[in-house]
């Protein structure tokens, strides 16, 4: 079954959902409305139909290798990157100073959505140069912005991110690798750094590696990493490549998915020293980083998003082909496709709703990330950087969750055929459950939400959240539909419930009861605003329907599957309060011996 990116239910987020004619009133983005949003995404549409998801299959079946220190991709993904670059695609949100197009976020997450969906092994190399682009736009200093940028946003060069080493995890106070300073101003770098992916590869001349050291003599402990560009081949000052950097791989992982995907284990300096350039200054590597990171996390979680989307979509279309057994209201005099079943509906509905209210919560961000650095107005640009950075580990988190979900659904609807490698249905859950883990695990990024989101301000922002989905509430309630009014009452029951684990959040719980329902609040807060964007898509459908606007069936669609998602995925969220809120002492009162 051949991808087909859903153009028309992304256009109706950005426009509907989003406000994409909002956006392009923003400074620098006035020729970014809908017609260049619907010219963009069909192109991309077809780029991706055509030229990358063909290979997705391949890469499963065919990996990436490594051998004797080179990494050889899959065959055609050299090529295919080649048409990427040259089709502007790794520029589309860059700055056009340095070679991009420029375009909002609003319109770029739908083509991250587009490239995941065709091929999550192959995207996976955009992701992290779109990473390293943000950080050197961030904290580079002038030269190294001229030296560097045009040629990522090109695709020429690729770049990568190097915080893991063996011995720290997660954990970047362990971080070990060291740098020394030159007397021409650049520094040695010394040590190792593991799950880099494509931290080698043969698809672009130079590879620009960002790696997190400490300089000799730095503190102890996270505040004293810095941030290097370390590249694969040295860089002249002219922009041609010099010599070979001591930067070498060592090795690649093999993994249950992303298998086309090079995780490189490299080792900087076991030959005098790799050459490297500090960005910004010194001790500050960790803050730089993790703007890289909060552009990954975000993208990681489109990853999510695709996924559920191409698992949706050969699921749907195997159901309306496979014949098995006789409907069970006699519909059929004989045995008919699955999809006549109700439990296949039902599961089929599950993925996409989930997949379309993940979409919508993860595009109406982008629109609030547009306005926190274009808006004119500074306190309007505070309110969407706090909308938007609430956002991040839910978009990160629950869509990452929600994808493993929706993929191992996908196989169910196979049945024992989904089982088996041959219709690639398991490629999707593979692929999938690394979502979850990189870039920060649910559990990292359900800290982050109960720490730096919710906790230090009193749940200022979720609760402004909440004051949000109130009104469209009263805008659900001049609708007399059973979608609205189903609707109507789920929401107000999630949204009570989200408000209740706010306070207890935000409140005066002990630390470990807080944290022990981290993961469910994560959770919870993704369903609610999730459905709360399906519940505006709702409105937004039933008025369309009722001018006798827009496409009917797609409508009509949006709005069984918004009535979906009302009846059989918000309904989970006030028994996940309980868990939060009232079972956070069956965690805590746990001694070790109990496992």
């Amino acid at each position: 079954m051949t991808y087909r990116a859903p153009v028309n239910d992304m256009l109706f987020c950005m426009k509907e959902l989003a406000g994409l004619e909002e956006v392009a009133k923003l400074p620098g983005f006035e020729e970014a409305g809908i017609e260049t949003a619907q010219a963009v995404l069909e192109e991309c549409a077809k780029f991706n139909e055509g030229v990358v998801a063909p290979l997705n299959w391949e890469g499963d079946r065919n990996p990436s290798s490594w051998k004797d220190g080179v990494v050889t991709t899959t065959p055609g993904f050299k090529q295919a990157f080649r048409q990427f670059g040259e089709g502007g695609w790794q520029g589309l949100q860059h700055p056009a100073d340095f070679g991009g197009q420029g375009l909002p976020k609003t319109i770029g997450a739908a083509c991250i959505e587009m490239l995941n969906s065709a091929n999550l092994s192959f995207a996976l190399c955009p992701l992290l140069t779109d990473g390293a682009i943000e950080a050197l736009l961030t904290a580079g200093s002038p030269e190294q912005q001229a030296l560097y940028l045009p040629k990522m946003i090109s695709g020429e060069w690729t770049g990568t991110m190097n915080l893991t080493e063996p011995q720290a995890g997660s954990d970047l106070a362990q971080v070990r690798t060291r740098a020394e300073p030159q007397p021409d101003g650049t520094f040695r770098v010394f040590g190792t750094k593991i799950f880099i992916t494509y931290g080698e590869h043969d698809m672009a001349s130079n590879i620009v590696h960002l790696v997190l050291a400490r300089v000799v003599g730095a503190p102890e402990g996270v505040k004293g990493i810095s941030l290097f560009i370390v590249p694969k081949f040295r860089v002249n000052a002219d922009g041609s490549l010099g010599a070979r950097n001591d930067a070498h791989c060592v090795s690649i992982e093999h993994k249950l998915g992303i298998k086309a995907s090079p995780t490189a284990v490299l080792q900087f300096g076991d030959h005098g020293g790799a050459v490297g350039q500090l960005i910004g200054e010194e001790n500050r590597g960790l803050e730089y980083m993790f703007i890289m990171m909060n552009a990954a996390r975000y993208a990681v979680g489109m990853q999510g998003i695709a996924v559920a989307e191409r698992a949706y979509q050969k699921a749907a279309a195997f159901a309306k082909e496979r014949v098995q057994s006789r409907p069970v209201d006699g519909s059929l005099p004989d045995s008919g496709a699955i999809i006549h079943h109700p439990d296949v509906k039902r599961m089929l509905m599950t993925m996409r709703a989930y997949t379309e209210g993940c979409r919508a919560m993860a595009i109406t961000a982008a629109a609030a990330f547009d306005a926190s650095h274009h808006h004119p107005d500074a306190e309007v640009r505070k309110q969407n950087q706090a909308f938007y950075e609430f956002m991040v580990p839910l978009i990160k988190g629950y869509s990452t969750e929600m994808s493993v979900e929706v993929a191992s659904l996908g196989v169910q609807v196979h049945g024992g055929m989904g089982f088996i490698e041959e219709t690639g249905a398991a490629q999707y859950l593979r692929d999938a459950r690394i979502l979850p883990i990189y870039e920060g695990t649910t559990a990292i990024q359900a800290n982050d939400l109960v720490g730096r989101k919710t906790a230090r301000d009193g749940g200022r922002t979720p609760k402004a959240i909440a004051a949000r989905m109130a009104v469209t509430e009263g805008e659900l309630a001049r609708h007399d539909s059973a979608a609205a009014r189903s609707m109507l009452k789920r929401l107000r029951a999630a949204r009570a419930a989200f408000e209740q684990v706010v306070d207890f959040v935000a409140g005066n719980a002990s630390l470990n009861a807080k944290y022990a329902g981290s993961v469910p609040y994560l959770m919870l807060a993704g369903n609610v605003v999730s459905g709360w964007q399906m519940a505006r898509a709702l409105v937004v459908a039933e008025d369309q329907l009722a001018k006798g606007e827009g496409d009917a069936v797609f409508l009509n669609a949006k709005v069984a599957t918004a009535h979906f998602y009302a009846e059989h995925l918000l309904t989970k969220v006030p028994g996940l309060r309980d868990s939060i809120v009232d079972g956070a002492d069956s965690v805590t009162a746990l001694a070790l011996d109990s496992f």
